[in-house]
């Protein structure tokens, strides 16, 4: 069958051969949304890195590769229990960031080449999004649709400080990936170039970070379902698309994993376990597109039903428990403690309890775009386009379910739909200019395609008006509580670099300070695979102050940072009021504990343990 499935009467995705200009509206939105951000954020800015514990770790990490660490170990020596912890992020990150810090240093400072090149870093990742939005759009709609797309692209990295300067973690990368890889897979031409850079995106986005792994799943199969469905003409596409991830999946972890670690599986980052059943997938796609012309619908599928039943046990038998949450494992003291109360986590059940007036800005747009998508398919308008984003979106969202920060990806890709129904509505609007009803649905309809308006009018429901003029909290996408702590003043990371080199007990949100700013060691900062150091950390806490001794012998820690206003030792104390942490709190100090001079009192209090 060569019919495409993209309208009522064939023809391709668009139904349109005109083509609108890209380029200059694309730098005009370049432009405008890089100097919204630089004028908003650059002149109140206190720390040149992002608001984010990763993005300051990443730094950390850069940092040990330019001073000599090796490309392969991925080990960071100074934080968590003696060995340190193997981190499982990737150097495809590292590497343009440290590059840049690199070419700038032979111009200034080390610090101010730092700061150059973390403003650069999440801006270009702005650029490279809104480019891949541009391209979507200009595939499935007319002008006005791409300029639509555009703007609400640009709404969406401005309010985001994914896109701020700092940020460098690999939030802003994925996002970037995932939504090239959505606006190769809608080219109505099935060309092979945009399949190439589609399984590249693909490829790249899961080496990169585990979270992109069910949408990738999902372009997958629906690049399959379109083999199936056009059969020969799609043949090429197919081809490029399966080969490209099968080479790149399999680069990317030659160029990243160490040899020793090749049998490893670990869910968290690329390993076996992710290299086995996408290339197995991508080169069965490969071998798929191979069948003769005379190859029939039904061999087609039940081609694809084998390539899938081949993919599934190679998984189950490689790496099932890849199959589940990679943080299945975690400790029940840590879920409790500490990831139940990291909002990027949270589960919309939690969210409901927490903050309800913030479901809007998570999981409405994402909704309204499946209900459109939904819409349009039983119409038989653009069907093929609409499947495409339904199956991503719904992906996304129903991911963000179970953690929020997916909402991320569900917001981005409902920009392409909705773009396409809010052009049909600004179309209907003006040959009708008469109708105030159609004025208002074109308003509404746009009201309703920005994350932030959905999370204003929610906190204007919880605060009301007055008070709900700070869009801070929204502009966060949902990581507040991945913020560092709430103590360490300049002052007093001076006064803890001072002290003679040690193991430092603190509050996991200031771990990645620690790092950072001084030559401690850390005993605990929030990732997952330190669950010794943070548990660690909370058990000396809780502990009465005879007990918890043992727990800085047992560990060789040398100094302790006390923040009592921190939001986790808070709770800590609430939970243990006979604790050390209860104890330091009302003033009491065990013997053991030696007061260091602090430089603000309602800072952190320091102490070096004297019982060794």
């Amino acid at each position: 069958m060569k019919t495409s499935m993209a309208s009522k009467g064939g023809g391709d995705l668009t139904g349109q051969p005109a083509r609108p200009a890209l380029l200059r509206p694309l730098l005009f939105y370049c432009l405008a949304v890089v100097l919204a951000i630089l004028v908003s954020t650059l002149p109140n800015a206190v720390d040149y890195v992002g608001q984010d514990n990763d993005d300051i770790m990443r730094l950390v990490e850069i940092r040990d590769w330019l001073g000599g660490q090796h490309w392969f170990d991925m080990q960071q020596y100074r934080l968590g229990l003696d060995g340190g912890t193997l981190m499982h992020w990737s150097r495809f990150v590292d590497l343009p960031i440290g590059a840049m810090i690199r070419f700038f240093s032979l111009f200034t400072a080390n610090q101010q080449a730092e700061a150059i090149a973390l403003a650069i870093w999440p801006l270009l990742m702005a650029v490279v999004f809104l480019a891949a939005v541009g391209i979507a759009a200009r595939r499935v709609g007319n002008g006005a649709t791409m300029h639509i797309a555009l703007g609400l692209a640009s709404l969406y990295v401005y309010t985001s400080i994914r896109f701020h300067p700092g940020s460098i973690d690999h939030h802003n990368v994925q996002i970037a990936l995932i939504m090239m890889m959505a606006a190769m897979l809608l080219d109505p031409l099935y060309r092979s170039r945009s399949y190439i850079i589609a399984g590249l995106a693909a490829a790249f986005a899961i080496a990169i970070g585990a979270e992109t792994v069910p949408m990738v799943a999902i372009a997958c199969l629906c690049v399959t379902l379109q083999w199936v469905w056009h059969g020969h003409a799609f043949r090429y596409a197919a081809r490029a698309f399966g080969l490209t991830l099968a080479m790149a999946i399999t680069a990317a972890f030659l160029i990243t994993v160490p040899p020793r670690l090749y049998s490893a599986v670990t869910c968290d980052n690329l390993s076996l376990g992710f290299l086995a059943p996408t290339a197995l997938g991508g080169a069965g796609l490969f071998l798929c597109s191979l069948l003769p012309e005379r190859a029939g619908l039904r061999m087609r599928i039940g081609a694809m039903i084998m390539l899938g039943m081949l993919v599934l046990v190679a998984t189950k038998l490689i790496a099932p428990e890849c199959l589940g949450s990679p943080l299945a494992n975690l400790d029940p003291m840590l879920v409790k403690l500490w990831l139940n109360n990291v909002t990027e986590a949270q589960s919309i059940l939690a969210e409901i309890r927490g903050e309800p007036y913030m479901l809007g800005y998570f999981y409405a747009v994402g909704l309204f775009a499946l209900a459109v998508c939904g819409f349009e398919i039983m119409r038989g308008e653009r069907t093929e386009f609409h499947l495409i984003m339904l199956a991503l979106i719904a992906t996304a969202w129903g991911v963000a379910l179970i953690q929020l920060r997916s909402s991320f990806f569900s917001n981005a890709l409902s920009i392409l739909p909705l773009a396409v129904v809010i052009t049909g509505l600004r179309h209907h609007a003006g040959k009708e200019p008469e109708n105030m009803n159609a004025g208002v649905a074109y308003i509404l309809g746009v009201l309703a395609s920005v994350p932030v308006i959905w999370g204003f009018v929610g906190i204007v429901a919880q605060e009301g008006v007055r008070n709900s003029f700070n869009l801070s909290a929204i502009s966060r996408s949902g990581t507040p509580s991945a913020e560092v702590g709430e103590c360490g003043s300049p002052a007093e990371w001076q006064a803890l670099a001072m002290l003679p080199a040690g193991l430092v007990v603190s509050p996991s949100n200031s771990g990645a300070e620690i790092l950072r700013f001084t030559h401690h060691r850390a005993i605990s900062a929030p990732y997952h695979r330190n669950q010794g150091g943070m548990l660690t950390e909370l058990h000396i806490g809780l502990a009465t102050p005879s007990e918890a001794e043992a727990f800085f012998r047992g560990s060789n820690a040398s100094i302790l940072a006390f923040c009592k206003n921190d939001p986790q030792t808070e709770n800590l104390i609430e939970m243990k009021p006979d604790g050390l942490y209860a104890a330091l709190a009302a003033g009491k100090v065990p013997t053991y504990l030696e007061p260091l001079p602090s430089p603000d009192p309602k800072g952190f209090m320091f102490f070096r343990y004297a019982g060794q």
